[in-house]
């Protein structure tokens, strides 16, 4: 499975935050819980440069608790701002928003620069899918963020106002034209970041399947009620137990894997997180954006960034 971007949508959504960035005094980079290493996009350092910076661990409703608190302890051992957030309850966005204010009046004055006399402005960045428009309209309390129906298009330019202290600047989703190593596209897919309807899901299940197995082995069993099998027989079993039937007693076996991604995203199979400090599924290596008009588009992403 070879997985590339639409790198004309990239190479867009690079030149708009470029433009705007010297516009926002922080910015908020928004990544998965489950996948802080895999949801970074590795432009995102080359482009903001040395512009204050907050990382968002969303989605911590989804994820380990005990992994999650082992990315911000070494999140803060790297001296980089970090918060775990909930946007669909709201959980940790007070802080957030704390944290961006502190972060910009600790920042300016170990420059030397005046304190703001008006509210710091922050940009959102992310990749599609980590729930960015969650997060906006909880951070607003009110329904603000749009998106268009393709990464890296918005409608216009939106300032939100959040607090007399801080402003927002909304951008859209942006994800790298080419994965070097195809796990990284796996594990986004998985999450919810990639649309399971241009990828094969069987493969994708079975990813979903090799990751519990290895690191949550009793999730199966607890939601399938299915122990001592095979890792390469467990999605048709799956399919099996939930009447994914088709002509001739085989099983649908697309069907059967939706129905593992799905309960997989929705934490039916408990608090996942897939990649720890300490064990990767692999950091996205640098890309390059020279000539990226040029290169072929193998797949387009539909991104809907308001998924949960």
């Amino acid at each position: 499975m070879t997985i590339q971007w639409f790198p004309g949508h990239m190479a867009k959504a690079k030149r708009l935050i470029t433009t705007l960035l010297p516009k926002v005094d922080v910015v908020i980079e928004l990544r998965d819980a489950r996948v802080p290493a895999a949801s970074r996009n590795p432009l995102i350092d080359e482009i903001i440069g040395d512009t204050p910076r907050v990382v968002v661990l969303n989605k911590t409703d989804l994820a380990d608790p005990k992994i999650t608190r082992q990315w911000l302890k070494t999140f803060k051992s790297d001296s980089t701002d970090a918060v775990e957030v909930d946007a669909m309850s709201g959980r940790g966005v007070p802080a957030l928003m704390n944290r961006a204010v502190e972060l910009v009046t600790r920042v300016r004055k170990a420059r030397g620069q005046r304190p703001l006399e008006r509210a710091a402005r922050a940009m959102i960045v992310g990749i599609p899918n980590v729930g960015k428009s969650s997060l906006i309209n909880r951070m607003a309390q009110k329904k603000i963020a749009r998106t268009g129906d393709q990464p890296a298009v918005t409608k216009k330019e939106q300032w939100v106002r959040l607090s007399p202290k801080l402003h927002l600047l909304d951008t859209p989703g942006m994800l790298w034209h080419k994965f070097e190593d195809q796990e990284i596209g796996k594990a986004l897919a998985a999450c919810g970041c990639i649309k399971e309807a241009i990828l094969n899901p069987v493969e994708i299940a079975a990813f979903i399947v090799e990751i519990l197995d290895d690191r949550y082995p009793e999730a199966i069993n607890k939601r399938f009620k299915l122990q001592d099998m095979d890792r390469t027989e467990i999605v048709e079993r799956i399919g099996r137990k939930r009447g994914c039937l088709i002509s001739g007693g085989g099983v649908d076996l697309t069907k059967a894997a939706g129905i593992i991604c799905r309960e997989f995203r929705g934490g039916q199979l408990g608090r996942v997180s897939m990649e720890a400090p300490d064990r990767l599924i692999q950091t996205p290596s640098e890309p390059s954006l020279d000539n990226d008009e040029s290169h072929p588009l193998t797949l387009g992403v539909e991104g809907d960034d308001s998924q949960p």
